[in-house]
């Protein structure tokens, strides 16, 4: 198993319980390690053989920047959920930070880790 990885993808999305979470957009940072074969990519030199981490961006700020989560946990579900769905991953490893959400907290988070059965 190879692991392509993403680090600390930033992203405005509303996400919170509190009333002035649910109204001004806050950044998060997503780390995701996503296990697949690379070898047929990495003989080929081919993108369409391997998962293209651009765009797993681009899917992931579409998707969340239209919508509001209260919990971490339920948008990094949702994030493992696009990565094995839309991509066809093995397993992912998603991390998703709060930066600032505390004062003398520099971030806050939560880590999970989902694969195919």
């Amino acid at each position: 198993m190879d692991i392509i990885f993403i680090d600390e993808l930033r992203i405005a999305t509303l996400i919170g319980i509190y009333p002035r979470e649910q109204t001004v957009p806050q950044t998060l940072e997503i780390s995701l390690q996503i296990g697949t074969s690379t070898a047929h990519a990495g003989s080929s030199d081919d993108i369409r053989d391997t998962i293209d981490y651009a765009a797993v961006v681009e899917r992931l700020r579409a998707k969340l920047e239209q919508r509001h989560f209260h919990l971490l946990e339920k948008l990094a579900e949702h994030v493992a959920g696009v990565v094995l769905d839309d991509f066809s991953a093995a397993w992912v490893r998603v991390s998703v930070t709060k930066p600032g959400v505390m004062r003398g907290v520099r971030r806050a988070g939560v880590v999970i880790e989902r694969g195919r059965p």
